[in-house]
Formats: structure tokens, C-alpha cells, sequence
């Protein structure tokens, strides 16, 4: 049985990292509202990837030998990481942030789906139910044909199914390899994609105030990545896990905050259904996992 102390320390790093990931899109959001989106996550890149080979260098995680089969993983897991970040900042740039956040949110049932479908991962009745239920959540935030729809919803739900690939890639990974060197070749990835482009577009001059969000930026993302890859070895994945959605807390208020934004009553009911969904497929996923 799983020590309380362990669940309690395992909730506090999941919040942590869910505050750590809003914070970094609350400054890419504030940032590229005068600057292209290219060149700040190539320099944001650069920070985040200066960090994350230092850490994975001081833990030993950069001399492991990977199989033919764990490097298609790690390069499809990276090359989903670039079209995550490129559909899921571009909504951000354009649409409020706890509805982009909260639309990311459907994960939990959108992995369980797809493992489903594509790996033949047996899923009971109950699971099936909150992935519809989760669903409709989903529409009446991206509200289609409707005036209050938006293109850059479609952009955010293309994220949500770029991070559904990663995330099954990494599920597939051999247990040896370490997350961190995973976590690093991901962000090097979108470095270069992005850096790429930039350099097609062109530089921008930058003043002091977004230099120090883009550091700031690529602080937060590397803190995000290392305490998402603590959570993941401390306390019960049924325990902490729900935690994630303490994210959507987080986006309210910074959307509140530094942009003015409050949700209408039918993105935040949508929203609400996602996190409980969400939070039941979680548990209920841990629970057949545990029987078996």
C-alpha cells in the first residue's frame, strides 16, 4: 500500500508542475502578442534545452544505448512534440487561455480512446460513458456552427491529438529509457523546427520586458518537465493524477489576471465536465490496472 505521505508529496509536485506549464503559457501568450511566435520558442528552446541536458547529464540519462525500436518511438514521440507545440500555441495566441486549457484537458480521454482503438486495450462501459460525456464538454466549448466558434479551436483539438500520439509513444518505450533524455530530444526537436522558422521569417528586435518573459518562459517550462517527470515516480497514478486538472484553476486566474478573460457559462460548464470525466477515467483506468 502506497504511503500517505508519498500520495500527499506526489499531489503537491503534480499541482507544481500543472502551475509551472499555465505559468510558461501565460508568458509565451503575453509575448508573442508582440513578437512572432518562431523566434520565441527557438530562444525559449534554447534555454529549456541548455537546462534539461545539463540535469539529464548530472543523472547519468544521456549514455544510454536505445534499441531500433525505442529511437522510431523517441522520434515519432518528438515529431508529435512539434506539431503539439505549433497548433497549441497558435491557438493560444488567438483564443483565451482556459478555454485552450481546458480543451487540452480531455486527454486523459482521448489517450484512454486511442489505446483503445488502436491497441485493442479493453475499456468497460464505465470508461466509455465519461469519454462521451467528456466529449460533449469538449463541444460546448468549441461551440461548431455557432457564431462563438473559432478556427483556432480546431487548432487547439489538432494539438490534443499531436500530445494523444506523444504520450502513447512514450506509453510504448522500453523501461530503461530514461524519461529525461526523452523529455530533451523533444525539446531539441522543436528548438530546431523552430528555429528554422524563424530564421525563414525573420528576427524582430526585442525589448527587455519580453526578453524577460521569454527567460522566464524557459525557466518555467524546464521546471514543468522535471517535476512532471518526479510525479510520475512518487505516490498512487489514481491518487495523483486528478491533480493535473488543478491546472484549470490556475488558467482561470491568470486569464483573469493578465488578460482580462472569464470564460461564458457554457465554456466553463463544458470545462467542468472535462475535469470530471477526466478525473473519473483516470481513476477508474488505475483501478482495472490494479485488479489485473
Amino acid at each position: 500500500m502506497t504511503d500517505p505521505a508519498e500520495n500527499r508529496r506526489g499531489a503537491l509536485l503534480m499541482m507544481g508542475s500543472m502551475a509551472a506549464f499555465t505559468l510558461n503559457d501565460t508568458c509565451l501568450k503575453a509575448v508573442t502578442a508582440t513578437l512572432p511566435l518562431a523566434q520565441t520558442l527557438v530562444l525559449r528552446g534554447l534555454i529549456a534545452s541548455a537546462l534539461l541536458a545539463l540535469l539529464a547529464w548530472r543523472r547519468g540519462a544521456l549514455t544510454v544505448t536505445l534499441s531500433r525500436r525505442d529511437k522510431g518511438l523517441v522520434a515519432l514521440r518528438s515529431l508529435a512534440e512539434v506539431g503539439a507545440a505549433w497548433f497549441f500555441l497558435t491557438a493560444l495566441t488567438q483564443m483565451p487561455l482556459a478555454n485552450v486549457t481546458a480543451l487540452l484537458q480531455t486527454l486523459p480521454l482521448t489517450v484512454t480512446l486511442a489505446a483503445a482503438l488502436v491497441f485493442g486495450e479493453p475499456v468497460g462501459w464505465r470508461r466509455w460513458t465519461a469519454i462521451a460525456v467528456g466529449f460533449v464538454g469538449m463541444l460546448l466549448i468549441v461551440k461548431p456552427g455557432t457564431e462563438g466558434f473559432s478556427l483556432y479551436s480546431l487548432y487547439a483539438l489538432v494539438a490534443v491529438v499531436f500530445v494523444t500520439i506523444r504520450d502513447l509513444a512514450a506509453r510504448k518505450l522500453s523501461r530503461e529509457v530514461p524519461s529525461l533524455a526523452v523529455t530533451l530530444v523533444a525539446s531539441l526537436a522543436v528548438t530546431v523546427f523552430f528555429g528554422a522558422t524563424a530564421a525563414a521569417q525573420g528576427w524582430a528586435p526585442m525589448t527587455r520586458g519580453e526578453l524577460s518573459l521569454i527567460l522566464a518562459s524557459g525557466l518555467l517550462i524546464s521546471g514543468a518537465y522535471l517535476l512532471s517527470v518526479m510525479v510520475m515516480r512518487v505516490g498512487e497514478i489514481a491518487v495523483v493524477a486528478p491533480f493535473r486538472y488543478t491546472g484549470l484553476v490556475w488558467a482561470l486566474l491568470l486569464g483573469w489576471l493578465a488578460f482580462d478573460e472569464w470564460p461564458v457559462p457554457s465554456t466553463l460548464a463544458g470545462a467542468g465536465l472535462i475535469a470530471a470525466t477526466g478525473m473519473f477515467t483516470l481513476w477508474r483506468s488505475a483501478r482495472v490496472r490494479r485488479r489485473r
